[in-house]
């Protein structure tokens, strides 16, 4: 019994103490666990293996207290049973607690999910209604835009062609101020020519009466004063 109490007794006693603190980790890993369903049920599937291996454990350690000759060790072992039993009742409700605050983050999470995928298919439609929008309007702006090219055009043609009748009129007024320039150059020396002409019939009329006079003095002289 020595060989029973000895060595396997702290063999079996350390694999209680590691399967108690893997159960411990894992539980953790189960109670931070952001889903899903899948890695929860991953986890609590290595959980109850442990659980498994641990109760096996205890039930060794509790044979081996049974066994032991001296009833002191045997109380000793079986308080220890006792108090692995009692710990691995908490970790089982650490568990469970830990498995419904992962499911509750689990759900409020695709709650969460659902309403962002709602909200996202409703800004999806508000964007399409609103590129749809933006797109009409465009096209408004497009046709508004074409039909004043098509009116600056029409204006432009009918510019050209007011400029083009406008310069038409400039020639003709041009070839009527020509036309009229020769006249008045020739109406010029028209009456440049009349002037010389009345010039020379004022010299002759002047000298003509004053031949005239020459006479008519001559003649009275001769009647009034025959002796002079």
């Amino acid at each position: 019994m020595a060989a029973a109490g000895g060595v396997p007794v702290r063999v079996c006693h350390q694999e209680i103490v590691r399967f108690d603190l893997e159960i411990k980790a894992a539980v953790q890993d189960i109670r931070d666990c952001p889903g899903p369903l899948s890695a929860l049920t991953e986890l609590n599937a290595v959980v109850k293996e442990k659980f498994r291996h641990l109760r096996g454990r205890i039930q060794e350690l509790e044979q081996m207290a049974k066994e032991q000759d001296k009833e002191s060790e045997k109380q000793a072992l079986l308080r220890e049973v006792e108090n692995h039993k009692k710990q691995m009742l908490s970790n089982q409700a650490a568990w469970r607690k830990a498995n419904l605050a992962c499911k509750i983050a689990i759900d409020n999470s695709e709650k969460d999910q659902l309403l962002q995928g709602r909200d996202s298919l409703r800004q999806r439609k508000t964007t399409k209604e609103s590129l749809a929008e933006s797109a009409s309007n465009i096209t408004e702006s497009l046709m508004g835009i074409s039909r004043m090219m098509s009116q600056q055009v029409q204006q432009s043609e009918e510019t050209v062609q007011t400029l083009a009748n406008s310069s038409r009129t400039i020639l003709e007024a041009n070839e009527e101020f020509k036309s009229m320039s020769g006249t008045i150059q020739l109406g010029r020396k028209l009456i440049t020519k009349y002037n010389r002409r009345e010039l020379t019939d004022k010299l002759l009329i002047f000298l003509a009466l004053a031949l005239f006079l020459a006479t008519v003095l001559y003649i009275l002289k001769k009647r009034l004063f025959p002796f002079l």
